[in-house]
Formats: C-alpha cells, structure tokens, sequence
C-alpha cells in the first residue's frame, strides 16, 4: 500500500492552512516556480480542455492552465462551498473559459477520457484517501492526456513544525516522492517526468494515460 505508516503524527495545535493555501505568496509561488516546472516537465496542453483539483479561493491554478500551459477552457472542482463562490468570483474575467463546481476529487462527476489534463497543486496530501484521487485523475484523462501534480511530501507534512500549524489526515499516509509515482503506476499512467526538491520535501511529476 505504498507509504502507509502506524506511527502517530504530531499533534495540531493551531490550525493555520487557510492562511497559505488562499495567501498571495502562495499564488505567487505557483506561478513562478511550480507551473514552469511542471511546463519543463510535461509540455503545454494547447489548445486543450483540462481539469484542475481543488482550486482554492483564488483560481491561481485554472488562470495558469490557461495562460501558461495553452488550454482553450479549464475546469474546476474544489470540496468546499464558500471556496467555489469565492474562485467563481475570482475568475469572473474568464467567463466561459472557466467553470468551477463542487465536487469530490475522489470522485468526480466527469466521464471516462473527458480531459487533456488533469492538474494538481498540493491537493493529494489533503486528501482521505489520495490515490483515489490519483485513480479517478487517471480515469477522465484521455488517452495521451497529463497529470501535472506537485506536491509537498510526507517528509515535510508529518514534520512536527509543519503539523503544529497545519491539520491535515492524521492517517500517517502521506505522499512521498516514491509513492506518488507507484500510485500513478497503479492507475495505469506512465510517470513521464519528476523532480523532487527541497530534501524530498516537494516534488513535481507529470504522468500520462498511454
């Protein structure tokens, strides 16, 4: 099962993560350094129609897959009610090229091959159960089509400075660079690319539906 651990993470103390997901530090960030790694990796989707997994309150990742990447239209799913609103607002400017729902990234509404790609910016170490995610990604990419994923891995998510203000699952299963690409491997996508940074605290990959 990858990289499931029984050790007990460090406790929460304070629960800061909205505070940098929806920060502007954050959104910047993504534009300067993990989308043109994730470009460097995998190419652009031209043209294309993709799918970005939790969008956040800024629709930082849906302006990028346009602007940076190429896609004719980008879609949205984000768990959270307040969230969509407020990324609706955010994107308002890109009405009819964007679309924002709610949804669940473990399981989406979409049909199978409906996507040119599918992008994910630090989405999977929040979820319950992530190579679901992985999975269902997999599911509605099209044959040749992305996942463009980064993420912060286990060694710096289950770290007690980074527990102490950040709640995430307290099931010790988060992702490291290793475990990501089996678990793209196990969806039946082929790992094209992947660079892990920062002492294995993050790490970019692209993998594609054959």
């Amino acid at each position: 099962m990858g990289n499931r651990s029984s050790r007990p993470v460090p406790p929460t103390l304070v629960d800061a993560n909205r505070l940098w997901v929806d920060a502007r530090l954050r959104a910047l960030v993504q534009r300067r350094v993990e989308a043109p790694v994730l470009l460097r990796l995998g190419g652009p989707v031209s043209g294309g129609r993709v799918l970005e997994l939790g969008t956040g309150r800024r629709g930082t990742g849906l302006r990028l897959a346009l602007e940076v990447f190429g896609a004719a239209h980008a879609d949205g799913v984000e768990r959270f009610e307040d969230s969509v609103a407020a990324c609706r607002e955010a994107v308002r400017d890109l009405t009819g090229r964007v679309d924002v729902q709610r949804g669940d990234a473990t399981a989406l509404t979409a049909h199978d091959g409906a996507y040119d790609a599918v992008f994910g910016y630090h989405v999977l170490h929040h979820a319950d159960a992530w190579r679901d995610v992985v999975r269902e990604a997999a599911r509605v990419l099209r044959p040749g089509g992305r996942l463009y994923s980064c993420e912060m891995t286990a060694r710096i998510v289950d770290s007690r400075p980074l527990r102490a203000v950040s709640r995430h699952p307290a099931d010790g299963d988060r992702p490291t660079p290793e475990g990501l690409a089996a678990a793209c491997a196990a969806a039946g996508l082929t790992v094209a690319a992947q660079e892990t940074r920062l002492a294995g605290c993050w790490t970019a990959l692209v993998a594609t539906r054959p």
